[in-house]
């Protein structure tokens, strides 16, 4: 399926220098990462199949975001600068072979499993927020390569570089959502136009596709609104610098505005798009 463009807000903080895609299917979306260090495949959901970018709204747990550390402990975390965004809920596998992040591998596998997923490009150099991955499930090869299953937990900032060599090791002070001005309802009723507005995208991306217009289902699966909202932002495929600007925000409300903006625009863009197949239908099937 041809998947739609997203149309950003206008109002957004961080410019893009391109236009992303919306995934709200679980299709395969290669990924060309540094093939220096790992072949890394994201997707969310209960089974490991291998994918990339992929999501389902069943993999959020309500509690994945519950006892987090307090905002203001400083650790040391070991880094892995990829070209992707993690968000907290998700998961991620990951294959390593370079011996930098083996070494990495040996020590975590010593220790409690976790290290610091951050993105990183050419362009924008790499961020200062991230997100934990932990290790729930690990292969180690006869060649030493491993093949990871990781999953987000919660965010940080970096705040000091302890070390560059043989692996990125820094200081971060971990982020939570700030209450908002928005009360608990006002939160929840932001969630539910977000929801409908991913259906519609949905519906309209399969009818431009070709695809019977069904029903889509609940996507929010009795999500709370900070964690629906990570789910929403994982979606946004193909767009890790909005993704990312999506993971720095620590406002709840203001995550999903900014969503619900991007995911309108988008609707608009489709919405043309379909008017125009229905008037001229043999030519929008032939391009």
């Amino acid at each position: 399926m041809a998947l739609p463009q997203l149309i950003p807000s206008p109002s957004s903080s961080s410019p893009l220098h391109h236009i992303p895609t919306f995934n709200p299917n679980p299709i395969p979306h290669p990924l060309n990462p540094n093939p220096n260090f790992l072949s890394p495949r994201v997707r969310h959901g209960r089974r490991q199949r291998p994918a990339s970018l992929k999501c389902s709204a069943s993999s959020f747990s309500e509690r994945h975001h519950t006892n987090q550390p307090k905002s203001d402990d400083v650790v040391e975390l070991p880094l892995f600068p990829l070209p992707l965004v993690l968000f907290p809920g998700a998961i991620l596998p990951l294959q390593i072979f370079e011996f930098r992040y083996r070494m990495m591998m040996h020590s975590l596998l010593q220790t409690d499993l976790r290290f610091g997923v951050i993105y990183s490009d050419a362009v924008s150099g790499t961020a200062d927020v991230g997100c934990v991955g932990e290790v729930v499930k690990h292969e180690r090869l006869v060649d030493d390569r491993f093949f990871l299953i990781c999953k987000g937990q919660e965010r940080f900032r970096v705040t000091d570089l302890v070390r560059t060599k043989p692996y990125l090791v820094a200081e971060v002070k971990w982020l939570e959502d700030r209450p908002s001005g928005d009360g608990e309802e006002d939160l929840d009723t932001l969630a539910n136009e977000v929801e409908t507005y991913m259906k519609d995208v949905i519906r309209l991306s399969n009818r431009l596709g070709g695809k019977p217009e069904k029903e889509v289902q609940d996507l929010r699966r009795n999500l709370f609104p900070t964690p629906f909202s990570f789910f929403v932002g994982s979606t946004f495929e193909g767009a890790p610098r909005e993704q990312q600007a999506l993971l720095e925000l620590e406002d709840t409300a203001a995550r999903l505005k900014r969503e619900k903006e991007t995911l309108r625009n988008t609707l608009n863009y489709l919405t043309a798009a379909s008017a125009v197949k229905d008037v001229f239908p043999s030519s929008s099937s032939s391009s």
